[in-house]
């Protein structure tokens, strides 16, 4: 059974939206063929009193549109329908509990009258079902809400839904077989006069062709246009009805002048072939479309339609709807983990490749997070829901997804003003052409034909498609190795990056380091451990849990604290036992006045081998008490990041809060280039901004709290998956597996899918520059204005699906040798001395586009 998604649906949503409305629809539009047809059905909803944005996609057939509180869909509906468009829609039945009345009737009725998305309601007293009409995919958990909340019970009937996308196909394809059937006999004749063979067809039996592809196939031209001509607007259907009406007219008068039809020239075989490679184009062009979208599809196929839930001890099976927080939910081997949670029952080698692209199976313990999607291994689980529905981790990567692919990039504003005016512009230049090749003295048939090959030549479609459908399949290609962009705009800026930030902890380390020696001074190492984990329990820094852990393992107690204060970027101050401890940066022993000199030779030692330093003292008297030195693991694919950055020819940069000589010990490990050390969090946006005063595109790339300024200052943020809510909210792309290696990889997809962009927007307009003048000028015959017109489109989108064979690179490279022209910095400036390209190497596993 194909069941309506409830957390997933496409359309109607409805998402809060403070900073500029009340909330946003998206809704789902049957009619637009071309970019002029986008620009008008934004006009007429951004017409509506209320709405304070509204967004088209011509590839998802789409619109979004902020709304304050007081706009119905219904306003929206009318006015798309103004416009000569429609709303599409979809009718879900509901078995309803508890009805025994007409006044009961009433009351559902309003309940799930009032429900965002809902067009109209019937509730069937006598079978106790409720029909509902919504525009898109119906919100289903709304309305089983809804019902609920009138004091009823609603259920979803067990019956298969309509696969109104695959009939709708289906019936195209048949029309484009009737119409080549019908049109085969009338170009024929044309081919046969390659070989010298003159046969051509009576005119009455051409006429007997021509006129079901006129007016029976070819009616959707004619009433998508004159709902255009109604709005006061012209569109791609306008065109080949004008077009094609025009050489059909011509030829009908020709035989009716003629009397028999054999010695005048017809044109019927110009109008019905227009017609049906239109269709044919058409028809392959949403064949296409769907395939734009297969990265959506296969992220909401990954959700299963039911769940295993364990209440009173009994295993029973549940609508995924039906789950509940908290509700225990039993994974069986093999099986697609539903919900996301907590192990509290069994171990298991979890398979996350779809949602992460890790490839290796990932082992789950208790007490051990799962994500919903993911594929339980060779055991058996007993999950703790923690989320479900759009909570989860797979609702809300969908909903990235989504919102990138709706995303308009902003050259596509610039697209849409020129393709509101185009469709005009050809009306124009075609009676330019008919009445010049007329004054010319040419004959009426000769300047219709040629006007005719101006109208059908014409092609806003491929300027529409251009944009939206490179993205949609870049961004999709994306999200299968778990590299999500948030919306266009990242996307345009990340393919001009030049400059890479890195965070260094949790970024290019595995952000879990230990307690590798502590050195004391003037007191033994029991006690100088003790005070530390004192100063640091309770902290949530990792240093802090390298620290307490450490104590634990060898069986010390933290001491209680009279006070505790945090120093950001330098370190704590706290009362133990009534001494003024200090815990922290050489900086802060600085501030205190501290002599480190004791311990110094040791501290220069560990900094110059990677290690991260931590000082403690007492603050009255300043007196030394002694050195923490903590370890963190490089993560495995951190050098081959960088090497691939270098490749591209991007400089890299570290920016952390560690202290000098750590960082240049893993900057020269890495072949990081630039190092910028002991920055405190605050100061670390200023320093991305003064980067990108340098006249550089920068990314910069983190993962904690601290990060999310920087993120926010770079031009495009890029989170670790693996790091906080806050960093990934404040970033244009997320990198779910949380590793480095992928930060080329989301930069080499952005400029590649520019590249189709700028390949197709090429295309259609040299298409359009080309084609109408040598169209004008008598060039083309109508045909071969058709088939080029209708096949521009096709071509467009074919070109960008050409983004599905992008594969992350997962090869390692050959190491780059040093680099002429830059140099570790080393008095704390970011002036970058960059004065080469660094060697274009080829990334291996990346197919070429």
């Amino acid at each position: 059974m194909d069941r309506p998604d409830t957390s997933l649906s496409t359309a109607p949503k409805i998402v809060l939206n403070t900073a500029t409305a009340d909330r946003q629809l998206s809704l789902d539009i049957a009619g637009m063929t071309c970019a002029s047809c986008v620009a008008r059905v934004e006009k007429a909803l951004s017409k509506v009193p209320g709405v304070t944005a509204a967004s088209v996609n011509l590839a998802t057939e789409s619109a979004r549109v902020d709304v304050g509180a007081s706009v119905r869909l219904s306003d929206l509906k009318t006015a798309v329908e103004q416009a000569g468009y429609a709303v599409a829609e979809q009718e879900t039945d509901l078995h309803i509990e508890g009805m025994t009345c007409a006044s009961c009737v009433a009351r559902v009725e309003k309940a799930l009258g009032k429900v965002d998305g809902v067009l109209a309601v019937s509730v069937n007293l006598a079978t106790e079902n409720a029909r509902v009409k919504t525009a898109g995919i119906a919100p289903l958990a709304a309305l089983l809400a809804a019902v609920d909340a009138a004091g009823y019970h609603a259920t979803v009937p067990q019956k298969e839904a309509t696969q109104t996308t695959v009939s709708t196909s289906s019936k195209e394809g048949r029309a484009v077989i009737i119409a080549a059937l019908l049109s085969l006999p009338l170009a024929a004749p044309m081919v046969f006069d390659l070989f010298g063979l003159h046969i051509m067809p009576p005119g009455w039996l051409q006429w007997l062709l021509a006129t079901p592809v006129q007016f029976w196939l070819g009616a959707r031209f004619y009433r998508a246009g004159w709902k255009a001509v109604k709005s006061g607007s012209a569109n791609m259907d306008l065109l080949v009805a004008l077009g094609t009406s025009a050489a059909y007219g011509l030829s009908v008068y020709q035989l009716v002048a003629d009397g028999h039809g054999m010695s005048a020239h017809l044109y019927f075989e110009a109008a019905s072939v227009v017609i049906t490679l239109v269709l044919l184009g058409k028809w392959l062009e949403a064949r296409a479309k769907r395939q734009t979208a297969a990265a959506i599809r296969a992220l909401q196929n990954l959700q299963p339609a039911s769940a295993r839930v364990r209440r009173d001890g009994v295993d029973i099976d549940v609508a995924i709807e039906a789950v509940q927080h908290g509700d225990l939910v039993v994974v069986r081997p093999g099986e697609r983990i539903p919900v996301d949670g907590v192990v509290v029952e069994g171990a298991s080698q979890v398979d996350e490749s779809l949602l992460t692209g890790e490839s290796l199976p990932v082992a789950k313990h208790v007490g051990e997070q799962v994500t919903g999607g993911a594929i339980n291994g060779e055991d058996l689980l007993v999950v703790r829901t923690a989320a479900i529905g759009a909570e989860t981790t797979l609702a809300r990567i969908i909903r990235l997804v989504e919102d990138a692919q709706a995303a308009k990039a902003p050259i596509q504003r610039l697209v849409d003003q020129v393709s509101g005016v185009f469709v005009p512009v050809v009306l124009v230049i075609a009676l330019f052409t008919l009445i010049g090749w007329w004054l010319a003295g040419a004959s009426m048939e000769t300047a219709i034909i040629n006007a005719v090959a101006v109208l059908v030549i014409a092609c806003p479609c491929a300027l529409g498609l251009a944009t939206p459908t490179a993205i949609m399949v870049g961004t999709g290609a994306a999200a299968r190795y778990g590299i999500l962009i948030k919306d266009a705009e990242a996307l345009e800026v990340a393919h001009k990056v030049g400059v890479v930030v890195f965070d260094k902890t949790g970024t290019l380390t595995v952000g879990k380091p230990t307690l590798v020696e502590a050195a004391p001074f003037a007191i033994d190492d029991d006690a100088l451990l003790q005070l530390a984990a004192s100063v640091q329990q309770g902290s949530e820094h990792p240093l802090a849990h390298a620290t307490v852990a450490a104590a634990q393992a060898r069986g010390i107690e933290p001491l209680s604290l009279g006070g505790l204060t945090a120093l950001p970027g330098r370190g704590l101050a706290a009362t133990v036992q009534g001494k003024d401890v200090r815990l922290g940066s050489t900086r802060l022993m600085q501030e205190l006045h501290i002599d480190l000199a004791p311990l110094q030779a040791r501290a220069a030692a560990l900094e110059q081998s990677g290690h991260t330093i931590s000082w403690l003292a007492e603050a009255t008297p300043p007196r030394l008490l002694g050195l923490l030195a903590y370890g963190d693991s490089i993560k495995p694919s951190a050098q081959q990041a960088v090497t691939h950055l270098h490749a591209l020819g991007i400089t890299t940069v570290l920016l952390t809060g560690d202290n000098r000589g750590s960082a240049q010990a893993v900057a020269q490990q890495l072949g990081i280039t630039h190092v910028q050390a002991e920055v405190l969090p605050a100061d670390k946006a200023g320093k991305v901004a003064q980067l990108k005063g340098a006249g550089r595109v920068v990314a910069m790339v983190g993962d904690g709290i601290n990060d999310a300024p920087a993120l926010a200052a770079a031009d495009v943020g890029i989170a670790m998956g693996s790091g906080t809510d806050v960093a990934m909210q404040a970033a244009g792309v997320t990198l779910m597996r949380g590793d480095p290696v992928l930060v080329a990889d989301a930069i080499d997809i952005s400029r590649r899918t520019w590249n189709k962009i700028r390949q197709n927007l090429f295309w259609a307009f040299i298409y359009n520059v080309v084609g109408i003048p040598l169209a004008a000028a008598g060039l083309l015959n109508p045909v071969i204005a058709g088939a080029a017109m209708a096949f521009s489109s096709v071509s467009v989108v074919s070109n960008a699906l050409l983004l599905r064979r992008w594969k992350a690179a997962t090869a390692a490279l050959p190491a780059l040798l040093p680099l002429q022209g830059e140099g570790r910095d080393g008095d704390g400036s970011l002036a970058l001395n960059i004065t080469h390209p660094h060697p274009a190497i080829p990334l291996k596993g990346r197919e070429s586009q």
